[in-house]
């Protein structure tokens, strides 16, 4: 408040020092060029260059005030341009994320059209066409982006290979693929793409294949092409298996299948287990009874024990001996104890079967081990406990069928 009282103070001062001035001291302009002659109080003059002065001021504001607003209202203006641009870039990504295909195709078609580097709007306009269904539009969206951005072919063939495999297209996007794999044979995302749609396709002879190159780039993490590695050997073991040659589905085809393998491979636990179920499979009980123990003895595996109780060997007395004696290291379990117990039910020891069986139950409760000494309960004439021990395996084998909404019994009415 002071504040105010000072300048006001000031103002006043200035004023009357101003009109003092002009009262002592009036002053004289003459200007005179050729027929121009102007003439006027000092003071006059100088009040009429401040107005002049303000006017140019007001003026040059009034037209920076029109021009930005002619930008603001104009549609055409390329302030509204670059606008409406953005605002369409904003929408298509926000709609693409929450699958509004067709705004989403609209909006990024419309940003690509207008930016300089539109590769990223023509993909994500191709990706919901692609998902509308609109497949002709997908593919023409991309071959637009090629024709802008021809030195991104890779990224668009990549992305195509992609919606083709989602449209169910695989054999075009194995075609598409191939064709980027020659150009650019060390592109990690092109290998990693070939082999998940090998994998898709059930091709497991094709995912063999390609396991040099995938090492060779460090496509995987090393740890996730050891268990592609092993899981790809296995399928393919399980495909010789069932491969027909000369009319029959034979064992030549999974015994090559099985040489192929180097001689690391064929001690590891998971292609030894594969290789054994499909020679069981096949009948051929005494070799995978032999693949086992020779595995087993060398390395001992849960899984590989678990098998080695469902396949039936030359002399059922020696196998059950041979499992025995893998007992001693390894008394708790579970999958060995229901091996044991199965290879008793195979020689008749009735008693021995039960004391595994039940040994197993009760380190580790399963349907297998259930349904085994369910059926031998049944036989030696104890129903009660074999039907308990039925229910039991039935809740494990699928604990989602104890959830599931049963019907009310039926009501009988009296008549």
């Amino acid at each position: 408040m002071k504040r105010l009282y000072v300048i006001l103070f000031v103002v006043i001062a200035v004023a009357a020092l101003l009109g003092v001035a002009i009262a002592e001291h009036s002053g004289y302009v003459l200007v005179a060029y050729k027929n121009f002659r102007y003439e006027a109080g000092l003071w006059v003059t100088l009040a009429l260059v401040a107005v002049l002065w303000l006017a140019w001021r007001g003026i040059s504001a009034l037209i920076g005030l029109v021009t930005t607003s002619s930008g603001v209202v104009n549609p055409w203006s390329r302030r509204n341009r670059s606008r409406r641009v953005q605002v369409a870039i904003e929408h298509g990504q926000l709609d693409l994320a929450e699958g509004r295909w067709a705004s989403a195709q609209r909006h990024l078609h419309r940003a690509a059209e207008a930016e300089r580097q539109p590769l990223l709007y023509y993909l994500g306009a191709a990706r919901a066409a692609n998902e509308q269904g609109l497949y002709e539009q997908s593919d023409s969206l991309l071959e637009r982006a090629l024709e802008r951005q021809p030195q991104a072919e890779l990224a668009i063939a990549l992305t195509h290979a992609q919606l083709q495999t989602d449209r169910g297209d695989t054999e075009g996007a194995l075609s598409t693929l191939k064709a980027m794999h020659e150009r650019h044979p060390h592109n990690a995302q092109t290998l990693r793409q070939l082999q998940r749609l090998h994998q898709q396709r059930g091709d497991w002879s094709a995912v063999i294949r390609l396991l040099p190159e995938l090492r060779k780039d460090k496509v995987l993490p090393a740890s996730e092409l050891a268990e592609l590695e092993r899981r790809a050997w296995g399928e393919n073991l399980s495909l010789a298996a069932h491969r027909e040659e000369d009319g029959s589905i034979g064992l030549q085809s999974l015994n090559r299948a099985w040489q192929q393998l180097t001689s690391a491979q064929r001690q590891e636990p998971a292609l030894v287990l594969a290789y054994a179920e499909q020679l069981r499979q096949l009948g051929a009980q005494v070799e995978a009874e032999e693949v086992l123990r020779v595995a087993l003895k060398r390395h001992y595996d849960s899984h590989l024990a678990r098998l080695y109780g469902l396949v039936r060997g030359s002399d059922p007395t020696r196998q059950l001996q041979t499992a025995e004696g893998w007992l001693k290291e390894h008394p708790a379990d579970p999958g060995l104890l229901l091996t044991l117990g199965r290879l008793c039910l195979q020689n008749s020891l009735w008693g021995k079967a039960r004391d595994y069986l039940e040994g197993s139950l009760r380190i580790q409760r399963n349907p297998e081990a259930c349904a085994e000494l369910a059926r031998l309960l049944a036989q030696l004439g104890d129903a009660e406990r074999s039907n308990q021990l039925f229910q039991e395996g039935l809740g494990l084998l699928d604990e989602r069928l104890l959830a599931a909404p049963l019907p009310v019994p039926a009501q009988v009415l009296p008549t």
